[in-house]
């Protein structure tokens, strides 16, 4: 199916302008017997016109991925900020969106160490001679669902060699999943308290399987919220500030235009510019 920039995982992280439709987001759920491993396939191809160069801004969710394409092939680790993609000419990225507790595993050490870096696919064992293939089914028409299909289930076969995720995976995926479906959760506390875990021991599962710290993660929820409201045009940028659980409009525009490189009313602006994006 597309994403359109929506309400999905991909969509509401991917902060794109209104008017640019120079690519399109191809996007699947995994067969179930790999959904303990993977979230979800994201398949972009673009075609942006000659001579020009069209940056993509994302703020990631706080997992591994794996991104393959004609030049390069990693799992990349947990950025802190807006990962900045800039599109030229024609081309394409077979993207895996991995479940929070699936980046360890992969590695065979904390996510940590991968944090803000990428690794190479080749370093990793379980993925070896999977790269070549996927390329081979891409190569001619990206944008053929037969072509993401037959992609998709290469990747399939070897997480299902995984077998069942381990006690601290299972634990990790909850925690995330209560972050992103609970808007109450805007505190370090509060997850706590949810889990019944004390500080110190969500601090050390944040690092070993998500390489970030519990507040960056509820932050970056947050974040990926006031993009979604700022694109639909939901209320002024205080209210939308106070919803999602800030002390005051100026902490929220800080951290917004720390992760993003815009402030609120910019991007309000950049992807709602017939909307009152920019009012206070």
């Amino acid at each position: 199916m597309f994403d359109d920039g929506g309400i999905s995982e991909i969509g509401r992280g991917h902060l794109r302008g209104a008017g640019d439709r120079s690519f399109t987001i191809y996007r699947y759920d995994p067969a179930p017997p790999s959904q303990q491993w993977l979230r979800v396939f994201w398949i972009p191809v673009w075609e942006v016109p000659g001579g020009e160069v069209r940056e993509q801004r994302i703020l990631t969710y706080p997992v591994c991925l794996l991104s393959i394409s004609a030049e390069y092939a990693r799992l990349v680790g947990p950025r802190m900020t807006a990962a900045r993609v800039p599109l030229t000419g024609s081309g394409w990225t077979f993207g895996v969106m991995l479940r929070p507790g699936a980046g360890r595993t992969l590695l065979g050490r904390d996510v940590s160490a991968l944090t803000n870096r990428h690794l190479d696919l080749a370093e990793i064992p379980l993925l070896a001679g999977v790269v070549s293939g996927i390329r081979t089914l891409m190569r001619e028409q990206p944008g053929l669902p037969a072509a993401h299909a037959a992609a998709r289930a290469l990747l399939e076969e070897r997480f299902s060699l995984l077998g069942p995720v381990d006690s601290g995976a299972a634990l990790i995926n909850r925690v995330v999943a209560r972050v992103e479906e609970d808007p109450g959760i805007t505190t370090v506390a509060a997850l706590c308290g949810a889990f019944g875990l004390k500080e110190r021991t969500l601090q050390r599962l944040c690092s070993r399987y998500l390489g970030l710290t519990p507040r960056w993660l509820i932050r970056q929820r947050r974040l990926q919220d006031a993009g979604q409201a700022l694109r639909s045009g939901a209320g002024s940028l205080s209210a939308i500030a106070a919803g999602l659980g800030y002390a005051d409009q100026a902490h929220f525009s800080r951290n917004f235009r720390r992760a993003t490189g815009w402030t609120p009313g910019e991007f309000a602006e950049l992807a709602n510019p017939l909307g009152n994006g920019g009012r206070g």
